[in-house]
Order: C-alpha cells, then sequence, then structure tokens
C-alpha cells in the first residue's frame, strides 16, 4: 500500500446538488426521488461509539462490494434493495460525481425499515458471552451451562437489538420484538435471518472464515420483507480465521478489534474528540477488510 494512500481517503461527502437523507457513523444517503436512495460508504471507522480522526484506505469500497456479493448470493431466500450499483445508471445528477461514487455506492429502493436490528449468533462471544457469564443466557435464551468464550452454540440463535441512534444497540428478547414488531412478521424475520445466516455461514466456513455473528436490517418494499442496508460485512460481523480458532478466549478477527486494541493500549478515555490513528494501524487494519473481502469472494476489489 502507498505512502500516501491515506490522502486519499473519503471521509466526508458534499454533494450539494443532492439532497442529504441521512448521515452515520459510516454512510452518507442522499434522496434521489420518492423511491429511491444513494447510498455512499465512506472511509470512516467508529470505535467505541465515536468516528474516528483517522479514516481506513478503501473501506467504504469493501463494505459496499462485499455487501453488493452477499446480497446477489442471498437473492434466491430473500428480496433484497438494491436497485443498481452501476454508477452510469444513476441519475444524470449523480453520475457528475461517479468517479468518486464508483465502487463505494449503491442506488437502493426505499424501504420502511424495522425498528430492530436482526442478529443471529453462532458462537459465544461480544456482549452475549458477557450476558452469558452473568445470567447463563443470551437475550433471555437459556444455553448449556459450561461454555467457553468463542464457543460454537449447538445452533445460532436469534437474538434482536433496538437500534441505537447514539451509543451501542441494545439486546432485547424475542418476546419484547413481539411488541414493536406484529408477532406473525416476528417470527418471519427471525426464521429469515437464522436462515440467512446459515447459508453465508456454511459459505464462509469452505472459504476458511468463521462468522461468529452477524446483524441484519430488514424493511417493507412491495417485494414484503426486504434485505437492506450492509450485509455481512467485517463492520457488521465477526469474522474469525477458522485455522486459527481456538475457544476458551478472544479471537483474532478481520474487523476493526486492531483499533479497539491501540486504543486501549494508548488509554483513550473514550471522549471526544476522538484520537488520529498512526498510518500502520490504519493501513493494517485496511488489510484485513481487504483481505476478508478477497477470502470470501474470491474476488479483486474494484477500486
Amino acid at each position: 500500500m502507498s505512502p500516501d494512500i491515506l490522502d486519499r481517503v473519503l471521509l466526508e461527502t458534499d454533494y450539494k446538488d443532492l439532497e442529504l437523507f441521512a448521515s452515520g457513523k459510516v454512510r452518507d444517503v442522499y434522496t434521489l426521488d420518492s423511491d429511491h436512495l444513494l447510498f455512499v460508504a465512506t472511509d470512516r471507522i467508529s470505535a467505541f461509539d465515536y468516528v474516528l480522526a483517522t479514516g481506513i484506505p478503501h473501506k467504504g469500497h469493501v463494505l459496499t462490494q462485499m455487501s453488493l456479493f452477499w446480497f446477489d448470493f442471498l437473492k434466491d431466500i430473500v428480496p433484497n434493495h438494491l436497485a443498481t450499483a452501476d454508477v452510469n445508471r444513476y441519475p444524470d445528477a449523480v453520475r457528475k460525481h461517479a468517479d468518486e461514487l464508483r465502487g463505494r455506492s449503491m442506488m437502493v429502493m426505499r424501504a420502511e425499515m424495522f425498528p430492530v436490528e436482526c442478529v443471529a449468533r453462532g458462537y459465544l462471544s461480544g456482549s452475549g458471552w458477557k450476558e452469558y457469564k452473568a445470567s447463563g443466557t443470551v437475550c433471555g435464551i437459556k444455553l448449556p451451562t459450561g461454555l467457553k468464550e468463542s464457543d460454537q452454540l449447538p445452533e445460532p440463535i436469534f437474538t434482536p437489538a433496538t437500534k441505537a441512534t447514539t451509543g451501542h444497540d441494545i439486546n432485547i428478547s424475542f418476546e419484547e420484538m413481539c411488541k414493536l414488531i406484529d408477532p406473525k412478521l416476528s417470527h418471519q424475520l427471525r426464521d429469515l435471518t437464522l436462515r440467512i445466516y446459515k447459508k453465508a455461514a456454511d459459505y464462509a466456513r469452505q472459504r476458511g472464515i468463521l462468522i461468529a455473528d452477524t446483524k441484519f436490517e430488514f424493511g417493507m418494499t412491495a417485494q414484503g420483507i426486504t434485505l437492506a442496508d450492509e450485509v455481512l460485512t467485517p463492520d457488521s460481523s465477526r469474522f474469525w480465521p477458522a485455522d486459527t480458532y481456538s475457544p476458551g478466549k478472544a479471537q483474532n478477527s478481520y474487523d476493526k478489534q486492531y483499533v479497539r486494541d491501540y486504543l486501549e493500549e494508548i488509554r483513550w478515555n473514550k471522549q471526544p474528540p476522538a484520537p488520529a490513528l498512526p498510518q500502520e494501524v490504519a493501513r493494517r487494519t485496511s488489510e484485513k477488510y481487504l483481505e476478508a473481502y478477497r477470502q470470501l469472494t474470491g474476488r479483486e476489489l474494484e477500486i
């Protein structure tokens, strides 16, 4: 990776000729018309709920192109919100930004989003491991005694969470989800989440990656329940190298754990302003994202 690559990260989008619909920690979303939105994945990275001052080279390209791969892979199970990722087919007002948008954006159908994150867990890690240690449950689901950190669960489980505009999403029980969303739809979302996870996890295992857990977002469109946002990326999932998997401890991961570890080492107080990252940390994190993309898709990233 060339020394000046960090100068070419995209941290902010500023398309004054387009209407900004929403801006998240990573994505900026623009209104195109009454039926379509433009999703733009920047190279921003967040840790401990704050966006850092340094971007990660190629991150937006990885998130977008990995989602496109999974949308296609899963299309026989569930429709998705993708209209096109071909910048040449974007509206005229957008095509003038084609060079910046190519490979890191997609035009999507508007959807009425469900107010929950649909999380599938196949292994015991993260907030699930913390809850299990305290109560023997994850999101109210009783698990066998004696499990260790990173153990594979007997069967994948569905653990929904409410969407937080700031801070962490909050884990809830399935019963609580049924109070937020019609119970019939809740059951459909749970079944769909586990079907998608199992198909993706089986495939990834053949490619040398364990998907420990992942979260999906769904909405309603004319197609019915529709898979939306990003899908099975290093930002929304825990990807573990299968060849180094060893239960009983935290695992190596193809995600931003490398960044979190650095921030812990420098004893950042996790209050704004978020610090900048050394070039080597940003570069190594980029390499992890790229490695995950290549291993899962068998393709080279289009940049």
